[in-house]
């Protein structure tokens, strides 16, 4: 979910709008949003009053740090992070009080497309910045009121877990012999939760009513789509920093369905593997959790995404396995390699007017991000062919910077390549691609390190091995 990175504030809420005992700022930002504190009260439950703990001045500051390290785009407001200060001082007391009422009403959220690597778009909705700030407060009061309720093995959007968790996990099921996995992706989810199903599951551990009306708010908050609100009939909008909560909540009744059967499975937001022993066994679990999924939770499983095979030969969070002298190891999928390169390929176009070094700063700050999350696999053989790769596609590049043949020669030269051998290479008529390979000898490994070009491979000893 995206959220913001906010501004320093400049001045100080009046002492009419919030007398100094209620007031408080953010530590160390040199004044920051004035958010009036509240005491917690008790309900008939026994429990703290949600409300006031999700505006308490504590819960607010952690959230408003939050939320301006996490950056993001404006929502249909137009209001910036960086204006978010200056926002809160203006309009918070008017929010809190609403809050604290129940008649606080979010604003629509922006909708963005975002193309699929398989094809299609992702829709994410970006909610605006005091929307973003509100839904990170509710996130981190809601969370360890859920956290026990959850599977052990749901790792998505948890606190101290990660993929890299779950794709150890679904690893050992398969050395243990459950060497079939049933591998459901569930369509759209984000665009299809149920509202009533989702409200009730909440329900369960929340008794404040003005926490439940706040929340079915932001379901039903529609979407902006070329100036026209769309109302949210279903669907949790990605994008905020509830939706990952909710989803988890929603598909906690798949976990403890799973559990009651006795599988072993491995859930990470909307992917959900499931092991099992015999591809017999995977098509009777396929066909039995399909029905609990539609007529149960009300949701639909992708076709095409979903099977039964094994887990060599499916993708997980970007990841795969192999079998190495009788050892299951991690390598990248072949999707997620290929959509490395088309990215790479976009940053190396030739036809872009930009610098090398420009051109290799962009680069590098991708790889690095990257590289972070993949160096879990175990062949880093493939590191050192995407580099080699990469190092031609940039060889390319350069080639046709230099365009004439006074340039070429000259630059040929000055690398240390022959007369004869500069001659010859700059009155060639091949292709840019051929050229590049021949280009190996003058542009050698050595002048990309001495351009700043990082190296996957040892980017990948560093992760893997500090």
């Amino acid at each position: 979910m995206v959220s913001s990175k906010g501004m320093r504030g400049q001045q100080k809420i009046s002492q009419e709008t919030c007398p100094r005992g209620d007031a408080m700022k953010s530590r160390g930002t040199g004044g920051g949003p004035s958010i009036p504190a509240a005491q917690p009260e008790k309900t008939s439950r026994g429990a703290d009053r949600l409300m006031e703990r999700v505006i308490a001045r504590d819960n607010m500051l952690l959230a408003l740090q939050r939320v301006k390290e996490n950056r993001g785009a404006p929502g249909v407001d137009g209001v910036t992070v960086d204006q978010m200060e200056q926002y809160c001082r203006d309009h918070w007391p008017r929010i809190r009080e609403e809050l604290l009422a129940g008649t606080y009403k979010p604003q629509p959220v922006r909708r963005v497309e975002i193309p699929k690597p398989d094809g299609g778009v992702r829709n994410l909705g970006i909610p605006n910045v005091i929307d973003r700030l509100i839904q990170q407060a509710l996130h981190q009061v809601l969370t360890p009121i859920f956290e026990p309720t959850f599977s052990e093995y749901s790792y998505g959007f948890r606190p101290n877990r990660s993929a890299h968790d779950a794709v150890r996990q679904a690893r050992r099921y398969a050395e243990e012999g459950y060497e079939w996995v049933v591998d459901i992706d569930l369509d759209k989810f984000f665009d299809r939760a149920n509202h009533d199903m989702l409200m009730a599951r909440v329900a369960r551990e929340v008794a404040d009513k003005r926490v439940l009306k706040l929340i079915r708010r932001y379901l039903q908050a529609g979407v902006m789509i070329n100036g026209v609100v769309v109302r949210s009939e279903e669907g949790t909008p990605q994008g905020g920093p509830l939706s990952p909560l909710l989803s988890n909540i929603l598909l906690t009744d798949l976990d403890r369905e799973l559990e009651k059967r006795g599988h072993r499975f491995v859930r990470y937001a909307d992917d959900c593997n499931i092991y099992v022993r015999s591809r017999r066994a995977g098509e009777r679990v396929m066909e039995s959790i399909k029905t609990f999924i539609e007529k149960k939770l009300k949701l639909k499983v992708n076709e095409t995404k979903s099977a039964v095979d094994k887990p060599t030969k499916r993708k997980f969070l970007g990841f795969s396995m192999y079998k190495h002298k009788g050892r299951l190891k991690i390598r990248l999928a072949s999707q997620t390699k290929k959509r490395l390169k088309n990215k790479l390929r976009e940053m190396t176009c030739r036809s872009q007017g930009i610098s090398m070094q420009e051109r290799i700063r962009i680069i590098n700050g991708y790889l690095r991000g990257w590289i972070g999350y993949y160096a879990l696999v175990e062949t880093p053989s493939v590191f050192r062919d995407i580099e080699a790769w990469l190092r031609r596609r940039l060889r390319m590049c350069l080639w046709v910077q230099w365009k004439r043949i006074r340039t070429r020669y000259s630059k040929l030269r000055f690398l240390g390549l022959s007369h004869g051998e500069a001659w010859k290479m700059a009155n060639t008529r091949k292709g840019h691609w051929r050229i590049s390979k021949w280009l190996n000898t003058a542009l050698s490994n050595n002048y990309w390190e001495q351009q700043g070009l990082i190296s996957l491979t040892e980017l990948y000893r560093t992760l893997r091995y500090a």
